[in-house]
């Protein structure tokens, strides 16, 4: 059966000054949770993990697993620029009760495809008996994973699937053609849904999806039906929420200040809204609530 599957990539909330705001995050998983999507992706980009400690980890995870284990799937994500590094929050959110994982790449230094390999075989088994994802994303980590080497991690016991960000559909196509048939592949571009599982992914990891999440549920249940008017009209809605909001994380903070879920910003250094934007915002989101 072909899957669409929508996993929301999630925000974390912060106060003004920088500080974790832990509430803030807890609303913005409820929101999350209300979605109807098939899972949440927590501490990926979109939650700006690089600006995350590990007691902070510690606590939004504890809270996203609180919040929304009882309600849709929850992918924990643990990369970092050492194996070390990613090891130890891996087994700390095991402790905490995750049992699926994603892991970009180790990044900032260039890695030989040995090197990560090696990397993915210690977070694997690290994983014990849960579920990993290779999050590969070379625009941001420097660090490129060939077909040849995804078909090399698909072997390891609990690795089962890949996020790709920022990779063409002939990319995707490409990884299909060479990893196993149950492995699952999902694009990290918000609007592609429809192009990426003809490409032969199963879903999308998505950030907007985490603001307006009924144009995205509109689209996966469109295709479903193959009803060619339906998804026409949801991919516009797609694209139209896109086009705004699109990856930028005070954007869609933004909107979470517009549906009133939380006031919230951005730790990283994300240029805020202008008046025009935070409008344009607001608007979309009233749109599509």
């Amino acid at each position: 059966m072909t899957r669409y599957d929508i996993l929301t990539a999630i925000p974390t909330a912060f106060h003004r000054d920088g500080s974790l705001d832990l509430e803030g995050s807890r609303a913005i998983f409820r929101f999350v949770g209300e979605s109807g999507n098939e899972g949440a992706f927590v501490l990926g980009t979109t939650g700006e993990f690089p600006a995350v400690d590990m007691a902070e980890f510690t606590s939004l995870i504890e809270a996203a697993l609180a919040e929304l284990a009882d309600l849709m799937r929850v992918v924990v994500h643990v990369g970092q620029p050492s194996t070390f590094e990613a090891v130890r929050l891996t087994r700390i959110a095991r402790d905490l009760g995750a049992t699926e994982f994603a892991a970009l790449t180790p990044y900032y230094l260039r890695s030989t495809d040995d090197a990560i390999f090696d990397y993915f075989q210690a977070v694997s088994d690290a994983v014990g008996d849960g579920r990993l994802y290779v999050y590969i994303y070379p625009a941001r980590s420097g660090n490129p994973v060939s077909p040849e080497l995804l078909v090399r991690l698909s072997a390891l016991p609990n690795v089962v699937g890949a996020k790709i960000s920022e990779l063409s559909l002939e990319e995707i196509a490409a990884y299909r053609a060479v990893v196993p048939e149950g492995f699952e592949l999902y694009t990290g571009a918000d609007r592609d849904l429809i192009a990426a599982v003809g490409a032969g992914a199963q879903g999308v990891v998505s950030g907007v999806s985490s603001v307006t999440p009924k144009p995205f549920r509109a689209l996966a249940d469109a295709a479903r039906s193959g009803d060619a008017a339906a998804i026409a009209a949801a991919q516009a809605d797609v694209d139209e929420v896109v086009s705004l909001i699109g990856g930028d994380m005070a954007r869609m903070k933004e909107g979470y200040r517009a549906l009133g879920v939380t006031d919230t910003h951005c730790r990283m250094a994300i240029a805020e809204p202008t008046d025009a934007e935070r409008e344009a915002v607001a608007q979309v989101v009233a749109r599509h609530r």
